[in-house]
């Protein structure tokens, strides 16, 4: 309880800050003039036996002090404004919030490492069926939308074969013979004349 304490008679008035290195948090009793250090709690949990909250006031606390060598010591500490005493209290778990998350983020992470591989190649044999709706012939289509040129009586006419000299296919049934491949020949005169008989046909 503070109110045991001699609460007008401090031994000691300073300025308290509170540090982090890693995961430990660090009370520090400095001089409010000279930053000399007084004394210093290590706390590596909260709430915990380093630092304790007195029963009868919140701007009160117990904190466990150590010099470095092995000895500690219990003091009392308080704060005049009882705002000071809140931002204490928040700073101290704010530091083990966040231990908690890098503990857990860690752990995590150690979890996926030694979790087993997703192998997502295709086993031998294995198959996938794509389903495109786009690629669905409509009902009662020709199949194909593109015309073919058609030829002479309505007969559609296939392209040349590549690479040789084309020729007109012939009629279904009908034999090839020399005489369908014998075409006349232009007059000597016409190939002379560049316009040949346009030039002289009349309308």
């Amino acid at each position: 309880r503070a109110a045991e304490w001699q609460l007008d008679q401090p031994a000691w008035s300073g300025r308290l800050r509170v540090t982090a290195k890693g995961s430990t948090a660090f009370i520090k009793l400095e001089d409010k003039s000279s930053g000399e250090l007084f004394a210093q709690a290590p706390v590596e949990q909260f709430p915990g036996s380093a630092v304790e909250g007195v029963t009868d006031s919140s701007r009160y606390f117990v904190i466990r002090i150590e010099d470095g060598n092995g000895r500690r010591a219990f003091i009392g500490v308080g704060f005049v404004d009882r705002g000071d005493a809140f931002d204490f209290n928040v700073a101290l778990q704010d530091h083990f919030k966040w231990v908690r998350q890098q503990s857990e983020l860690a752990r995590q992470a150690q979890d996926l490492e030694q979790g087993p591989k997703l192998d997502l190649g295709f086993k031998e044999g294995q198959t996938i069926k794509l389903n495109i709706a786009n690629m669905k012939k409509k009902e009662g289509g020709t199949g194909s939308t593109r015309p073919r040129p058609a030829g002479p009586g309505g007969l559609s006419l296939l392209p040349p074969p590549p690479g040789g000299k084309s020729s007109p296919a012939p009629l279904p049934g009908t034999p090839i013979t020399d005489s369908l491949l014998a075409w006349p020949q232009p007059a000597a005169a016409a190939a002379a004349d560049v316009w040949g008989d346009f030039a002289k046909a009349s309308g």
